[in-house]
C-alpha cells in the first residue's frame, strides 16, 4: 500500500524532440515525469505497438485508491491542482508531437501494466494517433446576454403617452413594471433566437473546416467564464493550417446578432477527440489497492 503507482498522462507514437520538453516537467504530486516504451510482446519480439511510449510519473497510492479517489474528486482544491498539473504535461507535450492524453487519474500498479496497456491497445492507439497527427482542438462557447442591460424596470410612473391628458392617464407604476418586464422577456427571447442562429452558423463553418466536432454540456457560475448564459460550449478538431481561418470566421460568425458573444479558446491538444473510434476511453484506469 505505501509503494508509489503510475499515473499516465499520454499516449504518443512519435517522441522525437518530447526528451528534451519533458527535462523540469512537473507533474500530479510535483513528480518528474519520464517516457514509458510499449516495449517487446511477451515472446520477446517487437510487436505492432512497440513504438508507442507513454508519458507517466509516480504518485502517492494513497492518494489514487478507489475510496481516497472518489473522496478527492469532491475537493476542489485537490482536484485542481490534479487537473493543472495533468493539463500541463500534455500541453508541453503537444508543443512538441501529437498526443493522444488519457483522463484525469489513470493510474497503473506499475510501468509493465503500462506497456501491457501500450501493447494491448496498440492498434486503437496507433489509429487515433493517426487520425489526430497535424490536428489540435479549438473550443467555441455562444454566450447570451441576460437581457437586462437592454431593459430595466422601473417601479416610478411612466411618462404619459402620447394622446393622454396629465397624470391620471399615465400608467402606474405596476403596470409600468410589467411593461418593462415584458419587454425584458422579449429581448431575451430575441437574443436567444440570435444565439441559435449564430449556432447554425458556426456549425456550418464547422462543417466545412473542422474534421472533428464534439458538444459539451454548457457551462453555469464561475465554470461559465464569462457573463451572460453560456448556450454552446463545443470543441472542433482543426487541421494546423486552418485554424486560423476558422478563428476569424467564427468570431464573424456573430456580427449583427443582437445579445450574442462568441469566445473562441485553443489551440489545445485533442481532449475531446481522444478516444479511439467505438471507445469511450482509450484506457481503463486500473485501481492500486487491487
Amino acid at each position: 500500500m505505501g509503494e508509489p503507482v503510475v499515473y499516465a498522462y499520454a499516449v504518443l507514437g512519435d517522441t522525437e524532440g518530447t526528451a528534451g520538453a519533458l527535462e523540469g516537467a512537473r507533474g500530479v504530486a510535483g513528480a518528474p515525469v519520464h517516457l514509458v516504451g510499449a516495449g517487446a510482446g511477451a515472446d520477446g519480439a517487437p510487436d505492432s505497438g512497440s513504438s508507442l511510449t507513454a508519458a507517466v510519473s509516480t504518485v502517492p497510492a494513497a492518494d489514487f485508491q478507489e475510496s481516497a479517489l472518489r473522496h478527492h474528486l469532491e475537493d476542489l482544491e485537490w482536484l485542481e491542482s490534479v487537473a493543472r498539473a495533468h493539463h500541463t504535461v500534455i500541453e508541453c507535450l503537444a508543443a512538441h508531437t501529437t498526443v493522444l492524453p488519457l483522463r484525469l487519474a489513470t493510474v497503473y500498479l506499475d510501468e509493465e501494466r503500462v506497456r501491457t496497456m501500450l501493447r494491448r491497445d496498440a492498434e486503437a492507439f496507433s489509429l487515433a494517433l493517426r487520425r489526430l497527427a497535424g490536428h489540435l482542438e479549438w473550443g467555441v462557447k455562444i454566450y447570451v446576454e441576460s437581457g437586462t442591460d437592454a431593459v430595466q424596470p422601473s417601479t416610478g410612473p411612466a411618462p404619459a403617452t402620447e394622446g393622454t391628458a396629465g397624470a391620471a392617464d399615465q400608467l402606474g407604476p405596476g403596470r409600468s413594471y410589467l411593461r418593462a418586464r415584458r419587454a425584458q422577456r422579449q429581448s431575451r427571447e430575441a437574443f436567444h433566437q440570435a444565439a441559435r442562429e449564430a449556432a447554425e452558423r458556426v456549425e456550418a463553418i464547422g462543417a466545412t473546416m473542422a474534421t472533428g466536432h464534439a458538444r459539451h454540456r454548457v457551462q453555469q457560475g464561475e465554470l461559465a467564464g464569462g457573463a451572460g448564459e453560456n448556450v454552446v460550449n463545443d470543441a472542433y478538431l482543426l487541421a494546423r493550417e486552418n485554424a486560423e481561418e476558422f478563428r476569424a470566421r467564427v468570431l464573424d460568425a456573430g456580427r449583427g446578432l443582437p445579445g450574442v458573444r462568441i469566445d473562441v479558446t485553443g489551440p489545445w491538444a485533442p481532449y475531446s477527440f481522444a478516444a479511439p473510434p467505438g471507445r469511450e476511453h482509450p484506457a481503463e484506469a486500473a485501481d492500486p489497492a487491487s
